[in-house]
């Protein structure tokens, strides 16, 4: 994660609305967090086997590189028609989508990317790109899908690992600069526990369980009303499977964060079943947040 100052907010765009959709989110999180905005386009000239094939990127002149220039203009402009006199500069860059962008991660505040779009090149599969960001990109990556809304909390996913740690304080800082509420959420499931001759989960065990839950999130969120006293914050434990409850919880969020993997995965597992869950079915858009490799 890049926090240092003048680190910019990078969008990805391939020319499709979804894209012009992150840009437009990518402009209002750059300026909420005081941050230039830089729109990327990654392109590749289809190269011909023959001597003489033009250069990676293709002539200056030619119409794929125009309207590469057209893409990147049009989504330079829809950010300062979304904020007025916020620092933007675009640029194209050659290679594939994916790896553009997490080469734009190593300096970026954060990387903005739709959840799907042309998808740059016809070999990608529809989201591919999105996916492969959240997973390898060495700062927060925001995905914009789902519905974008002014109102409801910022909700972030709770498991108790370092990940989840902090991934509650990039959702308490997002919540700072929306002014809203914090909800965690905090989803378990455990092997139901029973009586002899009795299929029903005894009701103490089920108790004690609940309540080593509710102190795992109690501990995730110490010390967070003293940082960001102005955040009202919310806990929220239930007996569910994680994905379901924060796909369920961002119907009414602004924003939905996430650990790109959570307690108990591979530690070797790049993006984890639940922070896939949500990037496929959240309705609001998706924060990842990854730690240091």
């Amino acid at each position: 994660m890049n926090s240092a100052d003048g680190a910019a907010v990078v969008v990805g765009v391939d020319g499709s609305p979804q894209a012009l959709r992150a840009v437009r989110l990518a402009a209002v999180e750059a300026d909420r967090r005081q941050r230039p905005l830089r729109v990327v386009h990654a392109y590749i000239w289809p190269l011909l086997h023959v001597s003489g094939a033009p250069p990676a990127g293709g002539p200056p002149g030619s119409g794929l590189r125009q309207q590469a220039h057209r893409i990147v203009d049009e989504a330079v402009d829809e950010a300062r028609a979304t904020v007025a006199d916020l620092p933007v500069t675009g640029e194209i860059i050659d290679g594939g989508a994916a790896a553009v962008l997490l080469g734009e991660s190593l300096t970026a505040s954060s990387v903005v990317v739709g959840d799907r779009g042309l998808g740059g090149f016809t070999s990608l599969l529809v989201g591919s790109v999105a996916i492969q960001v959240a997973a390898y990109a060495d700062c927060p990556v925001l995905v914009a899908r789902g519905t974008d809304r002014t109102t409801g909390p910022v909700v972030v996913g709770v498991d108790g690992s370092d990940l989840s740690r902090l991934a509650v304080q990039v959702a308490a800082e997002q919540a700072a600069w929306r002014d809203t509420g914090l909800l965690a959420v905090h989803a378990y499931r455990h092997p139901a526990s029973t009586g002899p001759g009795d299929m029903q989960p005894l009701v103490h065990q089920e108790g004690a369980l609940r309540g080593e839950e509710e102190r795992l999130l109690a501990e995730s969120l110490a010390g967070l009303a003293d940082r960001y006293p102005q955040v009202p914050v919310t806990g929220q434990v239930v007996h569910a499977k994680p994905g379901p409850a924060l796909t369920e919880a961002s119907r009414r969020a602004q924003l939905l964060v996430v650990g790109a993997r959570g307690r108990g995965e591979l530690t070797g597992l790049l993006l984890g079943s639940v922070s896939q869950s949500v990037l496929h079915h959240s309705d609001c858009p998706v924060a990842v947040v990854r730690g240091p490799h």
